[in-house]
């Protein structure tokens, strides 16, 4: 009889540690929660969120993987609920620190396309003030030429803000703006040059 009640409660021990399985539902979550930080493009706008939340979920996984290895009776998820909970945090960081970072660069941009278009504005009404005379024709084409290409480079910085891809309209209209301003500087220079002259 004693026998039997051990041998009953050896497999009532084994049945219960060999129903520890993997907490399923929280490692969905954290996995849900680092792709919805990369489709919120936290790797342009959050990138070390975003690293954070990946090295979170390698720790998670590499957990998981180290308890199937070992003898069923001797797994335990209890760690691997806990890293699943930290890398749902970390993914659900990304997410935010992404919004955020995308929503700032977004004020930026369109600050920059304004400031740009002042600057090519003021070089434009500039440029009809630039000393003209012998030799300076082809210089005059040259800063028109340039200014030509400010416009373009507005339009694509424009074009990129409306398609949302802010880091894009950043860079091209800080190029603009300093292309515009560069010409802007060179007629001045001509117009100081020729008061010189006089």
């Amino acid at each position: 009889m004693r026998k039997t009640m051990m041998v009953f409660g050896l497999m009532l021990v084994l049945a219960m540690v060999g129903c520890q399985k993997p907490p399923q539902v929280e490692i969905d979550g954290a996995k849900a929660a680092l792709d919805a930080a990369r489709t919120a493009e936290a790797m342009d706008y959050a990138p070390d969120s975003l690293r954070a939340a990946e090295d979170a979920t390698a720790a998670l996984d590499a957990e998981l993987k180290a308890q199937e290895q070992k003898f069923a009776l001797f797994r335990s998820y209890k760690k691997s609920k806990e890293l699943a909970a930290a890398a749902l945090a970390a993914g659900e960081k990304a997410s935010a620190d992404a919004a955020a970072g995308k929503e700032e660069a977004k004020q930026q941009a369109q600050a920059l396309i304004t400031d740009a278009t002042t600057a090519l504005n003021d070089a434009k009404a500039l440029l009809e003030k630039a000393p003209r005379g012998k030799g300076t024709q082809a210089d005059i084409e040259a800063m028109k030429g340039d200014l030509a290409g400010v416009e373009s480079s507005l339009a694509e910085a424009q074009n990129a803000f409306n398609a949302e891809k802010y880091l894009d309209a950043k860079s091209k209209a800080e190029a603009a703006k300093a292309a515009a301003g560069n010409v802007k500087s060179a007629i001045e220079q001509a117009i100081e040059a020729k008061k010189g002259r006089r």
